[in-house]
């Protein structure tokens, strides 16, 4: 059963030394929190036990879907899961327990995890801000999905056995980590979909992303990232609890860049940069249009930086052109904004609010586990 989290309550929990409070305000239809632990298929499997009301509807009613089955069966297809199985064998475990706890093939179940791969339109977008002002670094974020996910997702606290654990937004039927997480190492991520022309046959990017929620710092979760063999490609907003840098990655199957965030910086849809030019890829007016809609907005943030100035600019609706705050069921990309996230990183941990309806729907701190000193 969920964990229900409803107005002005506040639960407290001990996970082996750290405590943590959780607490939310009720919404439009409450976000429920859910705890799985344990080995990787007993906790795909559980995932996919969540998710079994919802998903097979969500599937009749998705065109990207009916797009990725058409792919069974296909060499590339098994190129891929090879790829999974020999760089990241527990997460690919993971994934089929999730496939036997919605009752759906693990065939059908892994296509549909590699969508980003299979399809140039899948339709996961978002949007996200870092900023650092002076000690305080933050990650804003908005969640873009399909609107049929419109209360329909949930988040997710995974404890894997011997892996630090993380707190995850959760896509009914995707692997955890594509969306926005922090783990109990202290790092937080948040995903952007890169539409990429030409995949290559590696490491699906769900799994990469996901990957990164086990890492233990923000140095190996960047060295995961350089040097996996990436079958498309993700932009990742980093940061870590203990450690001042905050990075905006563009990983993709030919390069992966990193650049640090020293101010502020904001990413939609494609690759930005520099170098991009030469690894093709899809451009949507909707991303285009958001891109320069928060390059506009970013310097006009007043200083000293408020988090609510973040949140501002992921609510914009701009007075042309195609809005970074998406809830047009018309939208091009068939995508509408989902959640909103805040992560606010510090010293001891990552504070993580979520945000549905224009209201605080869910907010927690997440402690972050000792260990040895980070990079600065």
């Amino acid at each position: 059963m969920p964990h229900r989290l409803t107005t002005n309550v506040v639960l407290q929990y001990k996970c082996g030394s750290i405590v943590e409070r959780v607490q939310a305000v009720a919404a439009k239809q409450e976000l429920s929190l859910f705890r799985v632990s344990g080995e990787p298929y007993e906790i795909g499997y559980r995932l996919g036990e969540i998710a079994r009301p919802v998903f097979t509807e969500y599937m009749e009613q998705s065109s990207a879907w009916r797009a990725v089955r058409q792919w069974r069966g296909e060499p590339f297809v098994q190129a891929l899961r090879d790829a999974a199985r020999a760089h990241f064998p527990a997460l690919l475990a993971e994934l089929d327990g999730m496939a036997a706890g919605l009752g759906w093939s693990a065939e059908d179940v892994f296509l549909w995890n590699c969508r980003g791969e299979l399809i140039h339109h899948a339709p996961d977008g978002c949007t996200t801000l870092a900023a650092v002002e002076g000690e305080r670094r933050f990650i804003a974020h908005n969640e873009d999905g399909d609107p049929f996910l419109r209360d329909r997702c949930a988040l997710v606290e995974v404890q894997p056995a011997g892996k630090p654990g993380f707190v995850s937004f959760y896509y009914p039927g995707s692997l955890l980590g594509h969306t926005f997480a922090a783990n109990r190492a202290g790092i937080a991520q948040a995903i952007n979909n890169l539409r990429i022309r030409v995949p290559s046959a590696g490491v699906p990017r769900m799994i990469l992303a996901r990957a990164v929620l086990d890492a233990g710092s923000l140095d190996e979760a960047l060295h995961l990232l350089r040097t996996a063999p990436a079958a498309s490609g993700f932009h990742h907003t980093l940061g870590c609890a203990g450690d001042a840098r905050l990075f905006s990655v563009e990983a993709s199957a030919w390069r992966c860049s990193v650049q640090s965030v020293s101010t502020l910086a904001g990413h939609a849809n494609h690759m930005i940069h520099p170098g991009c030019e030469a690894e093709a890829q899809i451009v949507t007016d909707s991303s285009r249009d958001r891109q320069l809609r928060v390059d506009a907005l970013l310097p006009a943030l007043a200083s000293p930086l408020k988090p609510a100035a973040l949140l501002d600019v992921l609510q914009d609706r701009a007075p042309s052109g195609l809005p970074i705050y998406r809830d047009d069921p018309l939208d091009p990309d068939d995508e509408n904004t989902l959640a909103t996230a805040l992560f606010e990183i510090g010293g001891a941990g990552v504070s993580m609010k979520v945000f549905r309806h224009g209201q605080c729907d869910f907010d927690t701190f997440i402690a972050r586990l000792a260990s040895e000193p980070t990079g600065a």
